[in-house]
């Protein structure tokens, strides 16, 4: 990568505090008390400044501008409502991804094996082989940047959090076809896959030492051949942790469950890949990823893949096809037509209300409070960081209006029933089109010229890139 040097724009000049000595000259910018006297005279000047006050003082902000009619129109009932199972719960950790990539193949498996709503494939069997391979994946970041400087951008980035819970759909297709999958009764959860701080800061701390110690053996010579070598003993330790905490995966089981006529079945001695080939129903390879990135940097109709973003070395990398924002909706609504559930990415953050579990631009009626209009539309939001996709979600049903058009859409979140309803969210159509980033959905949902632009070359973004956030909302 071209190193450049990190100089401030000549047209621009640090900011610094001035010294002031008595009658010295006012500090250019500075806040002086003709200013601090206006923005006070403004305030007590409107009385509805007070009223906000007076409320906000007493009750938190969404409390306070909660747009009731909102609640009534942005209800639970769906025109298109696919079956799924009972919501499920990442618990603390940032596992949303895994969560939402299993939970459209565990309601297929619910309705054609008959099994309880309660069923769920292990997300700790994927985070046990996500971590290792991720770990894989840093060491082998960290010998590809040897040379650059401590303190660089990129060794920064690397650095900063090697093996966070967070990932995105290609990732999820990489560790599936190359491990398959199990049910949770063959890989439960542990203390540590449910709350993963404390192995993701013990795992972290060893994995900055061995890149310290990579590092400093690359200075002194030491070979390519000397430091894989050295990398496959430290892996072993990043193992060893990682069974310490989440249980080491099977390499074959058997499963044995009834169904809800009561019979019994038994699937004995299968490998993980085996069970995923044999009883998943679900075309996992018929699938691409678009976004909708409308920053003026994108371009649409282009892929776009992010360097030094990844988890498996010898797996897929990540691939983002740039469409339209009708292009992804029209294959979202295509695909839930069709029977099937969709994975998705948003920005979960914003403007939502957890417990009546409710996704929708006008739940909170901020601009009344503080009397003013929030004005930055989804492309800035990217560009000046107050909006990226963090959390990963499914979609099963949709709300259709008399021409077709969606209205409103249901979520299947990971959070645990005790949040909206029964688990379930339910998202208007602007909110989709304000945070909605992207959807993986089937090759045939989506126009043929895009599907042969999608098998292009894709253009390179930095790791840091907007479009490289990682969906770990807990």
């Amino acid at each position: 990568m071209k190193k450049t040097a990190n100089r401030p724009s000549k047209q621009s000049k640090p900011i610094v505090n001035q010294p002031t000595n008595g009658a010295s000259k006012k500090a250019i910018g500075a806040i002086d008390a003709s200013r601090l006297q206006s923005f006070q005279s403004d305030f007590e000047s409107r009385p509805e400044n007070r009223m906000a006050l007076n409320a906000v003082a007493k009750t938190s902000l969404p409390n306070v501008s909660l747009n009731r009619q909102r609640v009534v129109e942005n209800n639970h009932v769906f025109s298109i409502q696919l079956k799924s199972g009972d919501a499920t719960s990442q618990n603390a950790s940032g596992r949303c991804w895994l969560f939402a990539g299993l939970n459209p193949m565990r309601a297929a498996m619910i309705e054609k094996y008959k099994l309880d709503s309660k069923f769920e494939l292990s997300q700790n069997y994927l985070m046990f082989w996500d971590k290792l391979e991720r770990a894989n994946y840093f060491l082998e970041s960290i010998l590809k940047t040897v040379d650059e400087p401590v303190g660089s951008r990129l060794l920064d980035y690397l650095l900063r959090d090697p093996i966070q819970d967070g990932g995105q759909w290609d990732m999820f297709v990489n560790l599936i076809r190359k491990y398959g999958v199990v049910p949770k009764s063959i890989m439960p959860e542990t203390e540590s896959s449910s709350a993963t701080r404390w192995m993701n800061h013990t795992i972290t701390h060893k994995l900055r030492e061995f890149a310290a110690e990579l590092r400093e053996a690359s200075n002194r010579g030491e070979s390519k051949a000397k430091l894989r070598a050295r990398k496959d003993e430290m892996l072993s330790i990043v193992y060893r942790m990682l069974a310490i905490h989440l249980g080491e995966p099977p390499k074959r089981f058997d499963w044995q469950y009834r169904d809800k006529e009561d019979k019994f079945h038994r699937i004995a001695d299968i490998s993980p890949q085996e069970f995923f080939k044999k009883y998943v129903p679900y075309d996992i390879d018929s699938k691409v990823c678009l976004i909708h990135c409308p920053q003026r940097s994108k371009q649409f109709g282009t892929v776009y893949t992010l360097d030094y973003l990844g988890n498996v070395i010898d797996g897929e990398i990540i691939r983002y096809l740039n469409v339209e924002l009708q292009v992804l909706k029209n294959a979202t609504v295509e695909m839930l037509k069709s029977g099937e559930t969709v994975w998705f990415g948003a920005d979960v953050g914003k403007m939502m209300d957890r417990d009546l579990g409710m996704l929708d631009m006008d739940i909170y009626d901020f601009s009344s409070i503080y009397g003013i209009v929030f004005g930055l539309d989804k492309a800035s939001r990217l560009d000046y960081g107050h909006s990226a996709m963090n959390h990963a979600m499914v979609f099963t049903g949709v709300d259709l209006d008399a021409k077709g058009n969606p209205k409103k859409w249901r979520v299947e979140n990971s959070w645990g029933e005790q949040v909206g309803d029964k688990g379930y969210f339910a998202m208007s159509d602007n909110w989709f089109d304000e945070y909605v980033y992207e959807v993986a959905v089937d090759k045939k949902f989506v126009p043929k010229n895009l599907i042969k632009a999608f098998e292009t070359e894709p253009v390179h973004l930095p790791p840091w890139d907007p479009m490289g956030a990682l969906a770990t909302k807990r």
